[in-house]
């Protein structure tokens, strides 16, 4: 089921979606400078995925579960490996990504599951409806409807996501809560940069001359 090499040679990690949605220019240190630091919930989820990294098939019951198995999408350029798909009776493809942390809803993680359902459609020819994030902590569930919605959110994300990969520039901080539970806070360093940029604006009210009259602001 793998795609030959050169067909996927500019592929986007299906991961790189959900860094994408949560802070552009996390997803630009991650993928594009290959930059990445460990904090304490990188660590648990590490923790968490270790438990589904090793290929396995097996059945439980009548459900035939497949972990670590590999997907892509050749339409869109996405590759990826999921947690977990479990095959329902009657062949339906069921992803199942698994998150550390309480169950609740987070956009950014339905969106990686339903880029994952988009790929197993492409690869196997069968409706992918639903999904499911596995939290950890809770040991529950949180099942997810892949809909229009979600799909186009991912059609629409790919293509800005690759421009910014192929881009010369590092996206700016955003500079919000997301910031303190980002394992690259330390480098990525956004309140410097902010600050930066802002005591730049700054000197060039300042200091330039005004574009219509051409005479250097008053400094008096």
């Amino acid at each position: 089921m793998i795609a030959p090499d050169d067909e996927l040679e500019d592929a986007i990690m299906i991961s790189a979606l959900q860094h994408y949605s949560y802070c552009p220019r996390q997803c630009a240190l991650i993928h594009a400078e290959q930059v990445w630091d460990e904090n304490l919930y990188t660590l648990r989820g590490r923790a968490v995925h270790e438990q589904v990294d090793t290929p396995e098939s097996r059945f439980e019951g009548t459900v035939r579960v497949e972990r670590a198995l590999p997907f892509y999408s050749r339409r869109l350029g996405l590759v990826g490996r999921a947690d977990v798909v479990e095959f329902l009776p009657d062949g339906t493809p069921f992803p199942v990504e698994y998150k550390h942390g309480p169950r609740r809803a987070r956009p950014h993680d339905d969106l990686q599951l339903a880029a994952q359902a988009l790929c197993l459609e492409e690869m196997l020819g069968r409706s992918v409806p639903r999904g499911a994030i596995f939290h950890h902590s809770s040991r529950r569930r949180r099942e997810v409807v892949i809909t229009a919605a979600l799909r186009a959110e991912v059609e629409t994300l790919v293509p800005k996501i690759r421009a910014m990969l192929a881009g010369e520039h590092l996206p700016p901080p955003v500079t919000d809560s997301r910031c303190k539970d980002c394992s690259l806070f330390d480098l990525c360093q956004p309140s410097m940069i902010v600050g930066t940029a802002r005591l730049r604006a700054l000197r060039k009210t300042l200091y330039e001359p005004d574009e219509e009259e051409g005479e250097p602001c008053a400094t008096s």
